[in-house]
């Protein structure tokens, strides 16, 4: 009963990560900054002040996705070398049982690391472009589709 609740909160906890990226998608009308600012113009006009980013430099977010990149990279290969120990476990066992099951143990938790770091690799990489990315990666045809209505709205 705990383990079909606790899997019922996590669903319901990716359902609200999905729903809130779904949701999250810019919906701003263009400003024009008044003399003065910084920026010509911008989404809003908290946005006049702010620095124009530039292409090469670092943001928040992806360097938060390189470290957590790197991060799901070394427990991935912590995951294979575990792998390798259960295989060396297995061919060394010498047809003890103890030790056989010991070896399977060890080469099925090797493989659920990997799994789990894959998952949490693609996990990771999905939140931060479509949450934190400003629909960046999945909004390329959807703002197509806004760009092609407003550019019929103004001919």
């Amino acid at each position: 009963m705990k383990m079909r609740n606790l899997a019922l909160a996590g669903l319901l906890a990716v359902a609200g990560v999905v729903s809130c990226s779904l949701v999250s998608n810019e919906v701003y009308a263009k400003v024009t900054c008044p003399p003065g600012s910084v920026r010509d113009e911008g989404n809003s006009y908290a946005e006049c002040n702010l620095p124009v980013q530039e292409a090469d430099d670092p943001t928040l977010m992806g360097t938060v996705q390189q470290i957590l990149n790197v991060i799901v990279g070394v427990v991935g290969v912590v995951a294979v070398a575990v792998i390798i120990i259960g295989g060396i476990f297995f061919v060394t066992s010498q047809g003890d049982a103890s030790k056989v099951t010991r070896a399977r143990n060890t080469i099925l938790y090797g493989v659920v690391g990997l799994i789990v770091a894959l998952l949490a690799f693609a996990i990771v990489n999905f939140v931060l472009s479509s949450v934190f990315g400003g629909g960046k990666s999945s909004g390329g045809s959807g703002g197509g589709g806004s760009g092609e209505s407003g550019e019929a709205a103004n001919p």
